[in-house]
């Protein structure tokens, strides 16, 4: 039978449920348990692609092309559970698939209701994540807090599981807050009020992860304890650690989670192997080589937006035992400075990531011209090699008004266009470059070299190309184009010419970086961005 595990959140958002979850979910692997992840998103949004980042941060990409929640982003990074459009769970998806099977008489012509029509599709959408037989172990993040007028349908379905699977196949993790006051008390009055709720729609916690500035003393998870009916062993002090998020299974295991679970859920005790995890941590603690990488970009004030491009940077820092401090640079503020160049000489290397809209986009082509002229590493990615063309074509090949058709449609040298498939796209969701996509490295390129392949795949989220017309002047004028698709059709990743380390890729390497297994062109971008320091 499979076993379920349920996270849910209470008092407020933003409290770390998705680490939360995701670290139990690397402990059990540890264990030689085979995972599965599911993250639900009570918004009506069919998923996150038409999401402005200043609500919701990054997209995240699967293989298969959803556009999904930053937390799948970690559930990749923290396990090795297979991520795809099944992994996400929104009630966009689930009305929009009710309503879909209404239409054609599905339903016979009964009254279509919450219960139980919602809340069975999303049961089946939850089962069918571990329809192989091999899974042993699904683990569901429900998004908001408990009392969200939107979450209701899916903490009612989660109570059913019960019904459905027994007591014994289904566990409940939620994840509260203890917050410190005055004087440096901290109470546990959030934390009784948000089980309360919990115990109302009737489900009782299993396991209880506080959210805590230090270790909680017997005294208070005893008291936790009492008010909340949970096990005394199964209060969890989940404190704020001082190095890396990475460091947060390890400090589950000690303190027994891992155990908890499979005891709960009946599931055989096998020895765990942390190996590979705690000398990652170690690498990570006792790294003392120190780089600063310049992010340049459109939403530098939001701290989630690039969240896997700064986890891909950690990750390539440890791939060199070093410390990567990120100084975030907004674009704009570059088309306003006097002397930008007083701003870029304070960091090592430079990295320009993805974006939409024309904001900024003169600041980061100034960038550009800075790193490719004084030879310092520049790493562009979606967006960032969008620039690296259209400022080699206004500086090299001589059209000033070089540009990408996305900002300027009248451009004379439109050397960034639509892709051609995307031309009488009218409805934007799901309808981009989405995915898992081949790329052919050309011999000699300095990508080539970096992933010792001639093809790599990686993933796409974009609608603009470089564009063909193009592209031979933009060769002849010393651009190297390292890679290209398959059928040699589009552009997939560019170098400068004599340059110690100037690449742009079409793809976004971030999104299958992990802190095991760095994306080899961070480790390689750090490695040259610490020679350049130096």
């Amino acid at each position: 039978m499979k076993k379920y595990i349920f996270v849910t959140g209470g008092v407020c958002s933003s409290l770390g449920k998705g680490i939360a979850a995701t670290s139990i979910g690397c402990l059990l692997e540890a264990r030689d348990l085979n995972i599965r992840m599911v993250k639900i998103d009570p918004y009506i949004n069919v998923d996150a692609g038409t999401m402005s980042p200043y609500q919701h941060g990054e997209v995240y990409v699967t293989d298969d092309g959803a556009e999904t929640d930053l937390d799948l982003g970690n559930y990749a990074r923290f396990t090795s559970s297979p991520i795809t459009k099944a992994s996400s769970i929104t009630t966009g998806q689930v009305y929009q698939e009710v309503i879909r099977k209404e239409r054609e008489g599905h339903y016979l012509g009964r009254t279509v209701q919450v219960i139980p029509h919602i809340t069975d599709e999303i049961k089946r959408r939850i089962v069918r994540v571990g329809e192989d037989p091999e899974v042993d172990v699904i683990i569901i993040e429900i998004g908001g807090t408990v009392g969200d007028i939107e979450s209701v349908p899916y903490l009612e379905a989660a109570r059913q599981f019960i019904l459905d699977f027994g007591k014994s196949n289904v566990l409940f993790v939620h994840l509260t807050l203890i917050p410190e006051v005055g004087g440096g008390e901290l109470k546990t009055k959030p934390t009784q009020h948000s089980v309360k709720e919990l115990h109302e729609i009737g489900i009782q916690p299993d396991l209880l992860l506080c959210r805590t500035p230090r270790m909680l003393d017997d005294d208070m998870r005893r008291k936790i304890s009492l008010f909340t009916n949970v096990e005394e062993k199964a209060v969890i002090s989940a404190y704020d650690v001082n190095t890396t998020i990475y460091e947060i299974p390890l400090v589950y295991h000690e303190q027994k989670v891992d155990g908890i679970v499979i005891e709960k859920l009946g599931i055989p005790k096998k020895k765990i192997n942390l190996a590979r995890w705690s000398s990652m941590v170690g690498t990570f603690q006792r790294s003392k080589n120190q780089v600063k990488i310049g992010i340049v970009g459109k939403y530098i004030e939001l701290p989630d937006t690039y969240k896997s491009i700064y986890e891909a940077l950690f990750h390539g820092g440890l791939a060199n035992e070093a410390i990567v401090e990120l100084v975030k640079i907004d674009s704009q503020s570059l088309e306003e400075a006097e002397n930008p160049e007083e701003i870029l000489d304070a960091v090592d290397g430079i990295l320009v990531p993805g974006g939409f809209g024309k904001r900024g986009i003169n600041g980061m082509v100034r960038t550009v011209q800075y790193a490719r002229e004084r030879g310092k590493p520049y790493f562009g990615i979606c967006l960032g090699m969008h620039i690296m063309v259209v400022e080699y074509a206004r500086h090299v090949l001589g059209y000033a008004d070089a540009d990408s058709t996305e900002f300027a449609p009248e451009s004379k040298h439109p050397v960034i266009a639509l892709l051609a498939d995307q031309v009488d796209v009218t409805a934007f969701g799901g309808t981009m470059r989405l995915g898992r996509g081949e790329t052919r490295l050309n011999a000699g390129t300095k990508i080539r070299e970096i992933y010792g392949s001639d093809v790599i795949f990686e993933r796409h989220r974009h609608r603009y190309e470089v564009s063909n017309k193009y592209r031979k002047e933009l060769e002849s004028a010393g651009l190297i184009i390292a890679g290209t698709t398959y059928d040699n059709s589009l552009v997939e990743t560019i170098q400068w010419k004599d340059h110690p380390w100037g690449l742009g890729v079409q793809f976004h390497p971030e999104f299958t970086s992990t802190p095991l297994e760095p994306n080899p062109l961070f480790g390689s971008f750090i490695r040259a961005s610490l020679d350049y320091g130096k």
